[in-house]
């Protein structure tokens, strides 16, 4: 399928390639990218589930040398694009396939949450963790988010049970005491390192941890506890975005901007996420606002 871009956005791994792409086997000159939407102007002749005129929304693939989002056009298996929620805007819509896939597969692909579970939440204010708070509380779980005070606000306006303010407050020691001792059905870490060591202190036995970073970590309490945890990178597929979807026009999901850049401010962009503190996602403009078909 060959898709216009109309808006796409950034995200840690876009400058994590653009500074040392080759374990993704991207060497520059490259186009990097990994959010679209957009709209379908081309199929091929093995497409059948989508036709010219249709809004899309995906995550391009990463792996494999496929040029990314940050074009006017982008070509795409349709196997790995979904119709864009009907109540978003291009730019909106673009901010949600690969965080919000990524923390569809945490919680519920790999995580398993469930009705009525206790789920900790790191870097709730973020690209990932904004999308995990909602999704987890549209899946009636309990929340803990942890945040700066800055964003503590904000993570309980997207559902959050309880928030920690993670500079001041030992989250291991709030969330043994609010739990009794008995710690959390499932962590969703973004972060890494540390604080997944100490995440590992606070989940239940037999509970689960999915970790997006890893790193340097004491693994004891995981056969002390029977503990099982998961290592996360976004495996592509429509069915996500369709559960997306799903929450999104029914009220339960809606994706946070912290800014719109047009495409040629991209730096500017990366420089923004590098430096940390965006809350929820910065958009980036592909099509110029008040073109045919634009914003």
């Amino acid at each position: 399928m060959l898709v216009e871009v109309h808006a796409s956005s950034v995200n840690p791994v876009d400058y994590k390639i653009r500074r040392n792409g080759t374990w993704a086997g991207v060497v520059p000159p490259a186009i990097i990218g990994y959010d679209v939407s957009g709209v379908v102007v081309a199929v091929g002749p093995g497409v059948t589930d989508f036709q010219p005129g249709d809004e899309v929304y995906y995550t391009p693939e990463i792996f494999g040398g496929r040029p990314g989002s940050y074009a006017q056009y982008h070509v795409a298996r349709q196997e790995i694009v979904a119709r864009k929620p009907e109540n978003l805007s291009h730019t909106e819509a673009a901010v949600v396939p690969l965080a919000g896939g990524t923390a569809w597969d945490g919680l519920i692909t790999r995580g398993g949450l469930k009705v009525g579970e206790t789920v900790l939440i790191h870097g709730a204010a973020g690209g990932i963790g904004h999308f995990a708070v909602q999704i987890a509380k549209a899946a009636g779980a309990f929340v803990y988010a942890t945040a700066r005070a800055d964003n503590m606000e904000f993570v309980k306006s997207l559902g959050a049970d309880r928030v920690i303010e993670y500079r001041t407050q030992d989250f291991v020691e709030v969330i043994r005491r609010e739990t009794g001792g008995q710690g959390v059905d499932l962590v969703l870490d973004t972060v890494g390192g540390e604080v997944l060591t100490w995440s590992l202190e606070v989940v239940r036995p037999h509970g689960r941890v999915v970790t997006i970073l890893g790193g340097q970590v004491n693994l004891g309490p995981l056969s002390r506890k029977n503990l099982t945890l998961h290592g996360l990178f976004l495996e592509r597929a429509r069915y996500k975005l369709d559960a997306l979807r799903t929450l999104i026009e029914g009220g339960k999901l809606r994706p946070a901007l912290d800014g719109i850049l047009p495409l040629d401010q991209v730096a500017e962009a990366h420089s923004r996420l590098e430096e940390g503190g965006v809350r929820g996602k910065i958009a980036l403009r592909v099509r110029p606002a008040g073109s045919p078909g634009g914003f």
